[in-house]
C-alpha cells in the first residue's frame, strides 16, 4: 500500500512523512476515521514508509567514494522521500503484507473449538482481504473469513501474542510496527498492553486504526497521539470512481453525492448504479398514498428480492433525495447542482411533505438501514416501514408521476 493508493488526505500524508523525517515519530498513534475514510490504507502506507530502506538508511550513491570522492555534510542522514520508494526489499515485502517486522492485529473468531483465536490464524485471509477490499469494514471482514453471525474480538491471547512478538529483536534491524485495526474490539484485556504501549522497545511503533473513539479503552486512548482522518471530498471520490473503477463522469458524480465521503459505500452504490431507484421509490410512494394494500404487498415483495446491499442502497437513495429536498427548501439556488431528475423529484417531495415530516422519514430510514445491517427480514421491515411512512404523510396528496 502506497500513499498514492489512499484517496485524498494530502495534508496528512505530508505531516506523517515529516514526523519521520524530523525524528518526531510517536511510539503510539491512533488513526481515527469513519468508515470509508481510508484510515486503514493510510496506516498501512505509513507502516510501509516507516520500514522503507531508502527512508531509513543513508543513500549509498551519496557515500564517500573509495578513491576519495567529496563528502557531503549530510552523509549518513536518512533520505527525505515523500513516500516509500516501493522498490527496495522492505517495500516489496510490505506491499505483500509479509514484512517480518510489520505485525497485524484485527477482530477474529474462534477457528477451531477449544483453541483461543489470534490474528495469525487468519493472516492468509487478511492479506487477501486487504488487497481486495482496502476500504472494507468489519462486516466485510467477518463475512470474508466465514464468521457468519459470530462476534469478532481481539482477545487476551491476542494481547499476549502481541507482547511476545514486539519484544523480539527486529528481524531486519529497523523499526517494528504493529498495525491494530479496530481497537474498539479490545475489551478490558487490552490493559495487558499498557506497559508495552507506554514503554515500548526501541524503534517500536503502534499504529491503531479506529472508527469510534468512545468505544476505545480510555487507558489506551490516553497513551496515543491522535491522528484524525477526514472523509474524502465528493470530488476526490468522484475522481477515484472514474480512474479506479472506470465509472462514467455522470454516474461517478451521482454516486459520490450519495456516498457522503464514504468510499466503501461509493463502491457498493456503484455496483447497483444500474438499478432504477427512482422508479422503485415512485412506485412505493404511490402504493402508500394512492393504490393501497394490494400494491403495497406487491411492492414489498419486489423490495424483498433486492438483497441486503440493494435494500441499503435503495434506502440511502431515498434518504439522499429527502436531504436534497431539505437543502433546496432552505437554499433554492442549489438546484442547478443536482441532476434534473433528482431535482424535480426532490421538489415534488417538498410539495407533499413538510420539513418535520421529511425529518421524521429520514429517522425511520436510518433505523431501517441499521436493522438491515443486522440481517433483519427485508419483507417484514419494508412492510412496517410502509405503514410508518403512511402515518407520517397520510394527510398529503401524492402526485408523483412519470
Amino acid at each position: 500500500m502506497q500513499f498514492t493508493d489512499v484517496i485524498g488526505q494530502q495534508q496528512l500524508k505530508t505531516e506523517l512523512t515529516e514526523l519521520m523525517q524530523e525524528n518526531r515519530l510517536a511510539h503510539a498513534m491512533l488513526f481515527l476515521g469513519k468508515e470509508g475514510s481510508g484510515a486503514l490504507p493510510l496506516a498501512l502506507a505509513f507502516a510501509k514508509y516507516i520500514v522503507c530502506e531508502k527512508v531509513n538508511r543513508p543513500a549509498i550513491s551519496d557515500a564517500p567514494s573509495l578513491f576519495g570522492g567529496g563528502e557531503s555534510p549530510d552523509d549518513g542522514a536518512p533520505v527525505k522521500l515523500d513516500a516509500a520508494c516501493g522498490v527496495c526489499a522492505a517495500c516489496q515485502k510490505a506491499a505483500d503484507l509479509v514484512h517480518p517486522d510489520i505485525h497485524f492485529s484485527y477482530p477474529v473468531v474462534t477457528r477451531k473449538a477449544g483453541t483461543p483465536p489470534v490474528s495469525t490464524d487468519y493472516i492468509t485471509e487478511w492479506r487477501s482481504f486487504i488487497k481486495a477490499y482496502p476500504y472494507g469494514n468489519v462486516y466485510d471482514w467477518l463475512q470474508f473469513i466465514g464468521a457468519e453471525n459470530k462476534q469478532g474480538n481481539i482477545t487476551a491471547h491476542e494481547c499476549n501474542d502481541i507482547i511476545r512478538k514486539l519484544n523480539l529483536k527486529s528481524f531486519e534491524g529497523g523499526y517494528k510496527v504493529l498495525v491494530m485495526w479496530l481497537p474498539e474490539y479490545l475489551g478490558a484485556e487490552g490493559n495487558k498492553l499498557l506497559k508495552l504501549i507506554e514503554e515500548p522497545p526501541a524503534k517500536t511503533v503502534f499504529l491503531l486504526v479506529a472508527e469510534n473513539e468512545s468505544q476505545i479503552l480510555q487507558t489506551i486512548l490516553s497513551r496515543c497521539q491522535l491522528i484524525k482522518i477526514p472523509q474524502p471530498s465528493d470530488e476526490e471520490i468522484r475522481n477515484a470512481l472514474v480512474t479506479r473503477n472506470k465509472a462514467d463522469e455522470e454516474t461517478a458524480m451521482r454516486v459520490a453525492a450519495l456516498a457522503e465521503g464514504n468510499y466503501r459505500e461509493a463502491m457498493q452504490i456503484l455496483q447497483h448504479s444500474d438499478e432504477d431507484w427512482q422508479r422503485l421509490l415512485r412506485d412505493w410512494l404511490n402504493s402508500i398514498m394512492k393504490t393501497g394494500p394490494v400494491a403495497q404487498s406487491k411492492w414489498v415483495e419486489e423490495a424483498g428480492q433486492l438483497g441486503r446491499e440493494g435494500q441499503k442502497q435503495f434506502l440511502r437513495y431515498f434518504n439522499h433525495l429527502l436531504r436534497t429536498a431539505l437543502r433546496l427548501r432552505v437554499i433554492p439556488d442549489l438546484a442547478e447542482q443536482y441532476p434534473e431528475s433528482e431535482r424535480d423529484f426532490a421538489l415534488r417531495l417538498n410539495r407533499i411533505t413538510s420539513i418535520e415530516k421529511q425529518q421524521a422519514i429520514i429517522e425511520e430510514l436510518d433505523k431501517a438501514t441499521y436493522y438491515i445491517e443486522r440481517n433483519a427480514n427485508g419483507k417484514m421491515l419494508f412492510m412496517a416501514l410502509t405503514i410508518k411512512i403512511y402515518h407520517i404523510i397520510q394527510h398529503n396528496v401524492v402526485f408523483l408521476i412519470d
